[in-house]
């Protein structure tokens, strides 16, 4: 038996991991305890890694559809077929009739797909931006005046950190990046405060400072209230910023008496957290799926919560929130000046079956995709690494869509209901079976970038993904660039290519294993570009309108989405981890549901049913349903036309729900 140095790519936090193999047995891992960031820590996911190679469904072979039915067939035989079938759609309806869909952590397969969209020259990508996380980009390009403004909580200094809608314990922190969540929430707590806002009593609010529930989809009254009193007294004077009269009008309603009506918040707990935040010297916040997957609210949560950071001193200070180091590594390379971005926000035209639905960075929203296809607009779909099934809105309608579909060739390792839908199934290798730098070269104050090299050889005829990718641009007749030559080119090449330009080397990467960061605190380049703009936009239009339209949550009933310890969206299900469907005792007597009974949640388009779980750490007036679960599918009780008009967001969260005994 031997032991490979990697690192996990269950999840973003991307640990650093050991795994032990015997022969091409996966045998076992574990954490890594010289690993700078991770120091030793794996969750259940992570060692489920062995598992996951040898499942039984692993996918080994390609496979075409013939008469129906899906068959093996040779990778010369399925790519030929798929060129040729997506040569004839292009030459008769353009490019524009091929949509992709990016969902992977696999850096060079990535990067390759991202090759293949640019040579078709398609407007429609589709990515899980419009599932969960438009809020974030969306206040970076609109508060920052630049998209890249892409911060994190410096967790090492944090002494005083907000947590709203995330479960980091359990998910670890969405796009946080948080690994040993409880060791990190403890700490923090230890040193200082840690405060969390949820409707749940979750895993980490039982380690928090302070717990608040409101009512699902008024986060946002919360932080306005607490961005009212700060404003009153407790703002950081020198902080550069512009639009504080408007500021200061949009929040003036959120009076304690109005938001503790509006929340279901006792008054008094309310200035507890405000006198909390008062006395902070900094109020780092981090927001997760709670509040980005409530659309048109989770626009206006995100930008509060950027204001309350940026009003206490928080925005690129220690113990506040860092940004993104690459950036000021392409000034000092380049010497040119961070584009400035207009104030009404990033946004093109939309899909034409959905005029109303523009398209945010480039990206169309995936609520349009069974318009599109309806429309015949759309004719076929490359996915990349998506379980479409699990993840987009509406089942009821998009099965049928993508069943439409002439074309719709999907990559994956095991077989499931999304590529039971395929025409082409394109098997791919697993991540212990390549090598593989980390996607977003930014995971920590400390780390920048790692590097894993194949732990085990390929299984059956899986290739790397960006071959199959430049094989398919080569059959298509595209020149792909530079990225790597599928007849000569190794993973290495490959992940060699994509570090070019970068302040380290890959040789010197793939030696250690990672780079360190280098970020200092405050960085300059962050202060010149916030100077330059005339200070942080507190007050974009468009956001204070969005904060003056919303509506009092009224439905007694709403539905909230969570994640689970064991289980990632669509992956992962043979760890067994139940669809439990969370209910407050009063709620299940209300509608006569007993714990551990099977309970149906409706909503106004669609049903599912699940095991009633009748839980006191869920406040009145919660359904709490995980994601990712074929039985208990959260995304058929959503609405592909329920969209934010802004980003095309659709609401997964805060939706008006029933219950009844399944």
């Amino acid at each position: 038996m031997h032991t490979v140095r990697s690192f996990c790519r269950v999840c973003t936090s991307v640990c650093g991991i050991l795994v032990d193999v015997e022969g091409d047995e996966v045998i076992r891992v574990r954490g890594d305890k010289d690993h700078p960031f991770s120091q030793g820590y794996t969750c259940g996911k992570g060692r489920a890694l062995p598992q996951l190679h040898h499942h039984p469904d692993r996918l080994e072979q390609p496979q075409m559809r013939v008469d129906g039915q899906l068959q093996d067939t040779s990778w010369h035989t399925c790519l030929d077929d798929l060129a040729t079938r997506l040569k004839a759609i292009i030459d008769e309806h353009g490019p524009s009739a091929v949509g992709f869909y990016f969902s992977t952590m696999e850096s060079a397969g990535f990067r390759m797909a991202e090759a293949l969209h640019a040579a078709i020259g398609t407007p429609a990508k589709f990515s899980p931006l419009t599932i969960d996380g438009t809020a974030k980009p969306l206040i970076s390009d609109l508060v920052g005046g630049f998209m890249g403004l892409s911060g994190r909580t410096d967790l090492d200094n944090c002494d005083f950190l907000m947590l709203v809608g995330v479960n980091p314990v359990v998910s670890h922190g969405h796009a946080i990046s948080m690994p040993n969540p409880t060791g990190t929430v403890r700490d923090i707590a230890k040193r200082g405060q840690v405060w969390v806002i949820d409707p749940r009593r979750t895993e980490t609010a039982r380690l928090a400072t302070g717990h608040l529930a409101p009512r699902p989809s008024t986060d946002h009254a919360v932080l306005a209230y607490l961005v009212r009193e700060i404003l009153i007294d407790g703002r950081k004077p020198d902080v550069p910023v512009q639009g504080l009269e408007e500021l200061t009008a949009a929040v003036e309603p959120f009076t304690l008496e109005h938001t503790a009506s509006l929340t279901d918040v006792p008054g008094h707990e309310l200035a507890r957290l405000a006198t909390a935040v008062r006395e902070a010297g900094c109020v780092a916040i981090e927001t997760g799926t709670g509040v980005t997957m409530t659309a048109d609210r989770g626009n206006v949560t995100q930008w509060l919560a950027w204001v309350l950071m940026i009003l206490t001193g928080a925005m690129n200070r220690p113990g506040g929130t860092w940004f993104h180091p690459g950036f000021a590594y392409q000034l000092e390379v380049f010497g040119d000046l961070l584009p400035i971005t207009p104030v009404e926000g990033s946004f093109g035209p939309g899909p034409r079956s959905r005029p109303e639905a523009q398209a945010f960075i480039n990206e169309w929203p995936c609520a349009v995709l069974p318009d599109e296809v309806a429309a015949g607009n759309i004719r076929a779909l490359i996915n990349v690494g998506g379980s479409l099934v699990t993840c987009m809105p509406e089942t009821g309608k998009l099965i049928p869509a993508l069943q439409n579909l002439e074309v719709f060739a999907t990559t994956e390792i095991i077989n499931n209901e999304t590529t039971q839908l395929a025409t082409h199934v394109l098997p791919t290798k697993d991540p212990l079976e390549r090598s593989d730098i980390t996607l977003h070269d930014v995971l920590s104050s400390r780390v920048s970038v790692q590097y894993t090299p194949p732990v085990v050889a390929p299984v059956g005829e899986r290739r790397s993904m960006w071959w199959v990718f430049a094989e398919l641009g080569r059959r298509l007749g595209y020149d792909m660039g530079n990225l790597g030559d599928p007849d000569t080119s190794t993973d290495d090449d490959v992940l060699a290519v994509l570090l070019a330009g970068a302040r380290s080397t890959f040789d010197d990467v793939a030696a250690t294993g990672w780079a360190e960061a280098p970020q200092p605190l405050p960085a300059p380049w962050v202060d010149e570009h916030i100077e330059r703009m005339g200070g942080w936009r507190l007050a974009p239009p468009l956001l204070v309108d969005q904060l003056t339209a919303l509506q009092p949550a009224s439905a007694p009933l709403m539905m909230v989405p969570r994640r689970q310890r064991n289980k990632l969206n669509g992956q992962l299900d043979f760890l067994g981890e139940r669809a439990d469907i969370l209910i407050s005792p009063a709620d299940g007597e209300a509608a006569g549901i007993v714990n551990g009974q099977p309970v149906t949640v409706r909503s106004a388009s669609g049903e599912l049913t699940g095991v009633a779980k009748v839980d006191d750490s869920i406040r009145r007036g919660v359904v709490s349903i995980p994601h990712g679960h074929h039985d208990a599918n959260v995304n058929r009780l959503t609405n592909k036309d329920d969209i934010d008009r802004v980003t095309g967001m659709v609401r997964y969260s805060g939706i008006p729900v029933s219950l009844h005994p399944g």
